[in-house]
């Protein structure tokens, strides 16, 4: 991997940042900014990331392959990569079928959009692959730098990192809300979790796959499960959850800090980058 992203990064949807917020992250020590929401194959608000911030790195989490075609996205990637080079990590990955049109043969679809990558000059070692299942861990691992999962449990690290090896980037997200009354905690990180992903096939398998039941994904999620995808808690007890990840073999954590409706989540970002030794 040769984009250094340090052991802790932010994960944000992409209509929620600015240059002043990728700014802070950066003061704050972060070692990544991930840009989430499916961002459009321009990139411009990517390249408006890095023009506002001095060294952090910025990686899509991710381009969807079915909105975007790879001779596109390439494009985009050697421009940000020329104006800011080592700083600019590909997150892509097949979306879910529940949000597209024609959605077919997913696997198929990986390998034809890294060969076009690969045939566009995207380096291996300048992209990443959102992957869930054994299959697309594999092609992860195989084919790019390594894999972002998102939704995930340190289980699932575990085991991503048997099964890629030692040498693959894993960068799973993890949510938090930094609040130590649970039900309030709950109450933050059941919406974000239930709507959509709950209600997705991708997602729903994967869970189900890690052991949890049918029963724990419906209805909003058991409170086991929130408990296990949404780190809550004071500062400290939210960093020991989220560093979980790294002791299960992850290399990076990319933390989406949920906030109570528009709160600012610079607040929350300040505190759990002191527990987490950042800065």
């Amino acid at each position: 991997m040769s984009i250094e992203l340090g052991r802790y990064g932010v994960w944000r949807r992409d209509s929620l940042l600015d240059p002043e917020l990728a700014r802070q992250i950066e003061t704050l020590g972060y070692g990544a900014i991930w840009v989430g929401g499916s961002p459009d194959g321009g990139l411009e608000r990517i390249e408006a990331l890095l023009a506002g911030t001095q060294t952090i790195p910025v990686a899509t989490g991710i381009v969807n392959m079915w909105k975007t075609p790879a001779e596109e996205v390439a494009a985009s990637y050697h421009r940000i990569e020329a104006a800011h080079p080592g700083r600019f990590l590909l997150g892509v990955g097949i979306g879910h079928p529940e949000a597209t049109a024609g959605y077919r043969s997913p696997f198929d679809t990986i390998i034809d959009y890294l060969d076009r990558l690969d045939a566009a000059g995207v380096p291996v070692a300048g992209r990443a692959l959102a992957a869930l299942g054994p299959k697309v861990l594999a092609v992860a691992g195989e084919r790019t730098a390594g894999a972002h999962p998102y939704l995930t449990t340190p289980q699932h690290t575990r085991e991503a990192r048997q099964l890629m090896g030692p040498d693959a980037l894993l960068a799973p997200e993890h949510k938090v809300v930094l609040d130590d009354d649970p039900q309030r905690a709950r109450a933050i990180g059941r919406p974000a979790v239930d709507r959509p992903y709950l209600h997705l096939r991708n997602y729903r398998s994967n869970l189900l796959r890690l052991g949890w039941t049918e029963a724990d994904l419906d209805d909003g999620g058991s409170d086991a499960l929130i408990d296990a995808l949404v780190a809550h808690g004071d500062a400290a007890a939210v960093a020991a959850q989220v560093s979980a990840h790294l002791d299960a073999g992850a290399d990076h954590v990319c933390v989406q800090v949920l906030t109570d409706g528009d709160a600012d989540p610079v607040p929350a970002l300040t505190q759990l980058a002191g527990a987490l030794g950042l800065g």
